[in-house]
């Protein structure tokens, strides 16, 4: 017998301001068992370093989520009747210590992917890509990662500290976690410490493409480099919103000018479908910075389009 799928609740059933309070209206449930893909928030902020109130994200991403519906009129793809989906709630970290969320956020994932589910994160600030990346690494073993951003985010330290949210993919790659050669990089810019600051990364055959490699461009060639690249084993993508220009999502703690737009966003995740995606997240939400709410309601699309370039999301 066919299992019945969720689906999220519809502007017909219920007005679009009201409802629950899920991503997109989704049912929830208490952990992954029997998902296919699941939406997980992580609200966490204390791995900042410029403007906290990202552990306020997911909640607004949700709420910005209810204008969403199930069909992709772009790609044609229907990922609710292709997969079962809910949102399995938030990770409850530690307030008050950074290492001690991280590893709670790690011991989250390995039950998220012990139910053979794969989580799409609503973050939080970007500190939390390595211990998914940790859990990742212990069942898939190493990835391919894209990561879309303004910051490189290969810190050695900040203030210090070996863990926090410019040091993620500088831990993820000395731990082994990511294949340095199926790894790129998108959309970094801006101002730095030093000029060579992205060249580490490059120097272990790190694909590089900065924010000026994509002015007046579609991004639809470069993800057909980018796939190739990639091949045929396991990918994360994580999405730090600062990498769109302010213009188009304000609401983030580090924001710089010169960033991508909007539409090549959508080009970038949509170039994904075809690859072994295990995972994906959207960080660095700022709501105390997004007056209109609009940097909430652009990062929900995201992750809805990040959603239906799953592996097995269906075309109608």
């Amino acid at each position: 017998m066919t299992r019945p799928l969720n689906q999220p609740l519809g502007g017909n059933e219920m007005p679009r301001f009201g409802g629950p309070a899920t991503m997109m209206r989704l049912p929830t449930q208490p952990s992954a068992a029997g998902l296919d893909a699941c939406f997980v928030g992580v609200p966490l902020d204390i791995g900042t370093s410029n403007r906290s109130g990202t552990r306020l994200g997911p909640r607004a991403i949700r709420a910005e989520s209810c204008l969403i519906r199930p069909c992709n009129l772009a790609t044609r793809a229907v990922p609710f009747d292709s997969l079962q989906v809910a949102d399995i709630g938030d990770v409850a970290v530690d307030t008050f210590n950074l290492i001690e969320s991280v590893r709670l956020i790690e011991r989250a994932y390995d039950a998220i992917l012990g139910h053979g589910c794969v989580p799409l994160t609503l973050g939080g600030d970007h500190t939390i890509t390595l211990p998914i990346l940790r859990a990742m690494h212990r069942r898939l073993g190493p990835l391919g990662v894209i990561h879309v951003d303004a910051h490189a985010d290969m810190n050695d330290q900040m203030f210090g500290e070996p863990i926090a949210h410019g040091t993620p993919f500088r831990r993820a790659l000395e731990e082994g976690l990511i294949e340095p050669r199926r790894m790129a990089q998108i959309g970094l810019r801006a101002s730095g410490y030093t000029s060579d600051q992205f060249d580490w990364a490059r120097g272990l055959g790190v694909r590089v493409v900065q924010a000026e490699d994509c002015w007046y461009r579609s991004l639809a060639p470069l993800m057909e480099e980018v796939r190739a690249q990639l091949g045929a084993g396991p990918v994360y993508l994580s999405f730090d919103i600062d990498g769109l220009d302010p213009a188009f999502a304000p609401g983030t703690g580090t924001p710089e000018p010169g960033g991508l737009t909007s539409h090549q966003a959508l080009e970038i995740i949509r170039g994904c479908r075809g690859l072994a995606l295990v995972g994906a997240d959207l960080v660095e939400v700022s709501p105390p910075y997004d007056a209109s709410g609009n940097t909430a309601l652009l990062a929900a699309n995201l992750l809805f389009e990040m959603l239906c370039v799953l592996p097995g999301v269906k075309l109608a």
